[in-house]
């Protein structure tokens, strides 16, 4: 892959990253490659992301309709998508300008909120979509398809539809199980459910989805696309979901493997993390 131009976008509110794009503007200019701030356009060979996930969640869309491949150098706190520590990035850097590096291709969701005579545009999700009841008291109950087959009806605070990049996000954090990135599939996981039984789900990737509020009481209910909220539902949509035609080309870490990942960002066994074991398997 050649590169010739780059796109550096920053994390707002804050100085940092402001400082850091200005040095590796520099730093590209001696490598003979041009750079833009924060912009996403046609004919970028490369979006290096100075900020955490929720920076790289913010050009998703962009990057993948525009084929663009990125990179993400963490300047938060997890960054499971901004992998590259920052004190490793002109070594990151160099090696990408070298060619040796890895590709990996995301999976991404695509939705839209049908209603009784129109429907949206289709949005695109690299992590998730969330059905949350907002600031409404009582539970959602949220009648869901596979196909043309009924999951339940959940009754629940919410629900996750997750990729497998997300699989470490909102899902993790409401009981859903973690999934390895190269396992293309949808997870359904219910937000606090009223019912013990009512459990995450793990769904082939050609699965269509659609959800629909039962029992709505005119409440508060949210849409919630990779941390943004993009809609409002009420009984008369139905929210419609799948996996998306485009893939996000994002650039991995060379010195980490996605288990080495997890045991540092989620502190998984103190002995494992000091400690190197040799591969049983040859």
């Amino acid at each position: 892959m050649s590169i010739n131009t780059v796109g550096i976008i920053l994390r707002q509110g804050s100085e940092e990253p402001v400082t850091i794009a200005a040095e590796l503007a520099e730093w590209f200019a001696r490598h003979s490659v041009c750079t833009v701030i924060d912009e996403v356009r046609p004919g970028l060979d490369l979006l290096v992301i100075l900020g955490g996930d929720g920076t790289l969640l913010h050009v998703a869309d962009q990057a993948s309709r525009l084929g663009i491949p990125v990179v993400g150098i963490n300047l938060g706190d997890l960054g499971f998508l901004t992998e590259v520590a920052k004190d490793e990035r002109f070594q990151a850097l160099t090696a990408i300008l070298q060619g040796e590096f890895r590709i990996e291709k995301r999976m991404m969701l695509k939705v839209r909120l049908a209603g009784a005579h129109e429907k949206t545009e289709w949005q695109y999700a690299l992590n998730d979509v969330v059905v949350s009841k907002g600031k409404l008291g009582r539970l959602l109950a949220l009648a869901t398809w596979a196909d043309e087959e009924l999951i339940t009806t959940y009754r629940a605070d919410g629900l996750i539809f997750s990729t497998p990049t997300g699989a470490t996000a909102y899902n993790l954090s409401a009981g859903g199980p973690i999934v390895h990135p190269s396992l293309p599939s949808i997870l359904v996981t219910p937000i606090c459910p009223f019912m013990l039984d009512s459990r995450p789900v793990l769904l082939a990737p050609g699965t269509r989805l659609a959800s629909r509020l039962v029992a709505y009481d005119g409440g508060e209910v949210k849409i919630i696309i990779d941390g943004r909220i993009v809609w409002d539902m009420t009984d008369n949509h139905v929210l419609e979901i799948m996996a998306s035609e485009r893939t996000l080309q994002l650039i991995g870490s060379s010195r980490q493997g996605y288990f080495e990942i997890l045991r540092n960002k989620l502190g998984w066994g103190s002995l494992s993390r000091s400690r190197r074991f040799a591969s049983p398997l040859e």
